[in-house]
Order: C-alpha cells, then structure tokens, then sequence
C-alpha cells in the first residue's frame, strides 16, 4: 500500500516577508504487515497451495499465494465473521 506524508510550513524571516517551503511529498512504502492477516480458507486448497505455489481464495474473498507462517498474524476480521456464520448455520 503506498500513500503520501505531507507537510508545509510558512516561516516569517523578517517583518512583512515570509519563506514558504514546498511540501514534502514521499511515497509511503513499506511491506504491507501492518495489513496483512490469517485468512480462513479450505484446509485441502491451502496444502495444495503450498506444495504448488497456486492462489487460494479465503472466506473473505482475498485471493493470494500461502507462503507466510498464518501464526504470526491476527485472524482476518471478515474471515472470522462468515466463519462463524457459517458454523452457526451447519449446526441449525
């Protein structure tokens, strides 16, 4: 995810004159931790996923490549919602 930090400053050097610096602008970059999450999807397409590099698509719809320990990361909200809907549904 990329975003912009912004800043601009106006400093009064002497009486009735001003220095105005452009903005700064740099792309935020960094690798994308701070969003990425365990995504609950079928146990048989995750195995296949990691032995053969192919996507898999989570309950949450997020289509992408396994290839992180799932531990280290905080269960996807969306994920963890329909997983609980559906559970409730299968013992109804």
């Amino acid at each position: 995810m990329t975003g912009t930090a912004s800043t601009s400053t106006t400093t009064p050097s002497t009486p009735g004159t001003s220095t105005v610096t452009e903005p700064d602008i740099r792309p935020v970059t960094d690798d994308g931790d701070h969003d990425r999450f365990a995504h609950y999807t079928r146990r048989a397409d995750a195995n296949r996923a990691y032995v053969e590099g192919t996507p898999v698509r989570a309950l949450c719809g997020k289509v992408w490549v396994p290839s992180r320990d799932p531990s280290r990361y905080p269960v996807c909200p969306e994920c963890a919602k329909i997983r609980e809907r559906l559970r409730k549904r299968a013992f109804n």
